[in-house]
């Protein structure tokens, strides 16, 4: 099986406010950033923020493109900067982990805020990485056959299995419809959605059910 790799989102205080750069490693983040402090920049790059996964050369190429596409908001063509906020990075970084099974997302800098370390400060690490598991509709009591609603356009779909719902003889998942039926006006910069948020049952949104349900378990 392959390892886990990292994408991260790295600052750096000789940087404009609005300047990070995105890029991937398959060891720590932190090896990495001490790696890139050379002669080259005034000051040590700082971690903003990691996302863990086996995907992560994929999530990195995903990423580029996402900000790519927004506007001309690569420094160089052929370098991972970006002139894009750390936390604007972040919301498209968060996006691209709902469509994954193993996202660990680190926001690194909420815990430097805190004063915390990352070495000294396991616990609070652990707690922030922590990611739902992904939605199945075992987990809300949603039998296979039920109808949905998808939200943004009216659509009526049927639940096909754990995961995936049924649309004129085709089966997909629900984060995939979402990206190809969103109508142009409603889509997000990143272009990858969390499913559960768009479709409703008996009227009530996926994911709210889901929230319901855990807060009556905790």
């Amino acid at each position: 099986m392959k390892e886990a790799g990292y994408v991260y989102i790295l600052t750096n205080p000789s940087f404009k406010e609005d300047w990070v750069k995105i890029g991937k490693s398959s060891r720590p983040v932190d090896i990495r950033s001490k790696e890139l402090d050379n002669t080259a920049v005034p000051l040590p790059f700082e971690i903003y923020a990691t996302l863990k996964t086996v995907k992560y050369e994929q999530v990195e190429k995903l990423i580029h493109k996402t900000i790519d596409r927004l506007t001309d908001l690569r420094i160089r063509q052929n370098r991972e900067f970006f002139n894009v906020s750390p936390a604007k990075a972040l919301d498209i970084l968060k996006d691209i982990s709902t469509t994954l099974d193993d996202a660990e997302i680190d926001e690194v800098y909420l815990s430097e805020r805190r004063g915390e370390s990352n070495k000294s400060s396991a616990s609070s690490v652990a707690e922030s990485r922590k990611q739902r598991p992904r939605f199945k509709f075992s987990m809300v009591n949603i039998p296979i056959g039920s109808p949905l609603i998808f939200v943004p356009t009216g659509i009526e779909v049927r639940v096909a299995d754990e995961d995936h719902v049924e649309y004129q003889g085709r089966i997909y998942k629900l984060s995939p419809f979402v990206g190809t039926f969103m109508p142009e006006d409603k889509r997000n910069a990143s272009g990858a959605y969390q499913g559960a948020k768009f479709f409703s049952y008996n009227g009530e949104i996926l994911d709210d059910i889901r929230t319901r349900i855990e807060k009556l378990n905790e």
